[in-house]
């Protein structure tokens, strides 16, 4: 494929994003279809909320009712993203498939591009955010439709298996 894929939006149930994020991933994967939809993106932005009198920060979805995706548009993709569970329709006129431009993404102040993670299973990564800030483990999967890799870090004296996102870990 020598074009570019393309950012689409597609609306989806109030409340179901994830959910839909979820199964269009797992469909993905049972269709092999990696190099036609290469990104699901459900687009969260961080806020603080005072509860109790203690000011905390939690990431809350910045266009609720719609998940993002990168995507090379034929037949088999819409007819995929259109009829999963939840989708309600594609972004445009008619439902006609619209893609995002360069300045619409830009305009949304979100980075939806990223670096390719060079990482594989075997290597030993750091985690760099999180609740497991500054531990140290040896890469067990690689997921790069998700952007997550499958890290055993040690947990209380034990080897656990942990799902990173790649921003949140750098390979050592």
């Amino acid at each position: 494929m020598s074009e570019e894929a393309k950012w689409y939006v597609v609306h989806t149930y109030s409340g179901y994003e994830n959910k839909v994020k979820a199964n269009i991933e797992k469909l993905i994967e049972n269709r092999k279809l990696h190099d036609q939809i290469t990104e699901v993106v459900v687009p969260l932005h961080k806020v603080y909320e005072d509860k109790g009198g203690t000011r905390k920060e939690v990431e809350k979805k910045l266009f609720p009712g719609y998940v993002l995706l990168k995507m090379f548009m034929n037949d088999e993709t819409w007819y995929v993203v259109r009829n999963t569970r939840g989708v309600t329709g594609f972004v445009g006129p008619a439902s006609k498939p619209v893609p995002l431009s360069e300045e619409e993404i830009k305009g949304m102040g979100i980075d939806l591009t990223y670096t390719k993670m060079e990482v594989n299973v075997g290597d030993t990564v750091s985690v760099t955010d999180g609740p497991f800030e500054g531990s140290v483990g040896i890469v067990k999967e690689v997921h790069e439709h998700k952007r997550t890799v499958i890290v055993n870090l040690s947990i209380f004296g034990r080897e656990t298996p942990v799902e990173l996102d790649f921003s949140k870990m750098s390979r050592m």
